[in-house]
């Protein structure tokens, strides 16, 4: 019944496809804090998606498909980027690693969804963002809805008392999974808030108007009680110093060097003192944050190292193949500890995934399911970091370092949680990255004007 009620918006949305791909990932990117999982919907179902991004990305991934089979074309600059390589060789090894996978069924409807999201959020997105357009665009049309989200979920928070930490876990339902993800994606939009809000090139209109959304989005990254963003915000206005402070490579190297080496060397004294702090979760800010570091007896800090080890007893386990893409939540109950066990542990599959974008590739498709992702990484921080440096036009100079800003705070985020499976995380984690991605083709083409004018 609910697909029969669909079929007209569907058929709509086909349409629009056919003669404007970018329609539909507008939509997309503005539906994506406002989606809500099918069996919010109706329960009972063998299968789960998000309403109504996932059926849109779908489509937008056989529309790119069947247009590639008939024009045999698309821009070769942006299917031959470095960022653009290192996502093949990491969707090839999610590939094979679903061929071992011990869930293959689960494997395969995972490999597709990050293949439409990939497809509609970075290769076709890139080609939205051509010549350096459509940027304000993509990251208003996500804001907009977000700040309907967390108006929406502040007056449910006022229902149980605005600074009451325990409501911030379910007043965000039915559109976000929990405060987490919530947190995180608010982290993402604040670098481009802040760049709308204070940079010369936008009208003071814009610049008030920016400035309101990025109170309400801070107000609701601390209603959040996410101290997982609260900690990506602070390490992101680190790495934003540096490179404004143009901190050479070497430095930062050798600094990081220390630090790891130092925690080795004193790693048993740095527990100890760990171990003596007893702050739990809670309303207070200060105690709140003081609480990341304890892992004696807050149980969400517990519970993540529970997940974490879980991960490596798989991985050494299943080195190579690892058990599958999409499988840990159905396979890390075996490797659970007694001693390791916490009051929200669970054996069930609806209690989450590794609690890490770096463990839960490792444990699921073996080491090189790790170094694939890492990869991406590494080659996007490196374009932005190029990039930035070389452009000369300071719109675009600001976009660069927004988005690279903006995908830093999830790279930490990333260490606590994971969320590249929904919608919510992958239109701005892909989408920031086709722009990065796009200003570096245009840049790079620019200057090759400039050097061989005709």
């Amino acid at each position: 019944m609910i697909m029969l009620n669909a079929l007209p918006f569907v058929l709509a949305i086909v349409l629009v496809a056919v003669f404007s791909f970018d329609k539909v990932v507008y939509l997309v990117a503005f539906f994506a804090p406002l989606s809500i999982q099918l069996h919010e919907i109706s329960g009972g179902l063998d299968y789960d998606m998000y309403l109504p991004t996932e059926p849109l990305l779908f489509g937008l991934l056989l529309l790119f498909l069947i247009k590639i089979l008939h024009k045999r074309s698309f821009d070769r600059k942006i299917l031959l980027h470095p960022v653009s390589l290192a996502i093949y060789l990491n969707l090839l090894w999610i590939l094979l690693t679903c061929l071992t996978s011990t869930m293959p069924v689960v494997s395969i409807k995972f490999l597709l969804s990050r293949t439409w999201f990939v497809i509609g959020l970075y290769f076709l997105t890139a080609k939205l963002f051509s010549e350096g357009k459509n940027l304000e665009k993509y990251v208003w049309l996500y804001a907009i809805s977000l700040v309907a989200v967390i108006f929406y979920s502040t007056y449910h928070h006022l229902g149980y008392g605005l600074w009451n930490r325990e409501a911030a876990h379910f007043v965000v339902s039915p559109f976000y999974r929990d405060h987490t993800s919530y947190g995180a994606v608010m982290a993402m939009y604040i670098p481009f808030l802040v760049l709308f809000s204070f940079n010369s090139f936008f009208t003071k209109k814009l610049k008030l108007i920016s400035l309101g959304v990025l109170g309400v989005i801070f107000l609701g990254l601390i209603l959040s009680y996410s101290r997982a963003a609260w900690l990506s915000i602070a390490v992101a206005i680190g790495v934003w110093g540096i490179i404004k402070l143009k901190i050479r490579f070497k430095p930062i190297f050798i600094t990081l060097v220390s630090v790891i080496t130092l925690f080795l060397l004193f790693q048993s004294q740095i527990l100890m003192k760990l171990e003596q702090n007893s702050e739990q979760s809670s309303a207070n800010f200060m105690t709140h944050i003081s609480s990341m570091s304890n892992i004696t007896t807050d149980a969400s800090n517990l519970e993540r190292i529970n997940r974490w080890s879980c991960a490596v007893r798989m991985f050494a386990d299943k080195p190579i193949f690892g058990y599958g893409p999409g499988t840990y939540m159905f396979q890390y109950a075996p490797y659970q500890l007694s001693k390791d066990r916490t009051i929200i542990s669970t054996n069930s599959a609806d209690g989450g995934n590794a609690h890490s974008e770096y463990l839960g590739p490792l444990a699921e498709s073996g080491l090189m399911g790790m170094i694939t992702y890492l990869l991406i990484i590494a080659v996007v921080i490196y374009t932005a970091v190029n990039t930035y440096t070389r452009l000369k036009d300071v719109r675009l100079k600001s976009f660069v370092l927004a988005a690279l800003i903006s995908l830093i705070t999830y790279y930490i985020h990333g260490f606590l949680n994971n969320f590249l499976d929904t919608d919510k995380i992958s239109v701005p984690f892909w989408g920031f990255t086709a722009m990065i991605v796009a200003i570096d083709i245009y840049s790079r083409r620019e200057i090759k004007a400039q050097k061989n004018p005709d």
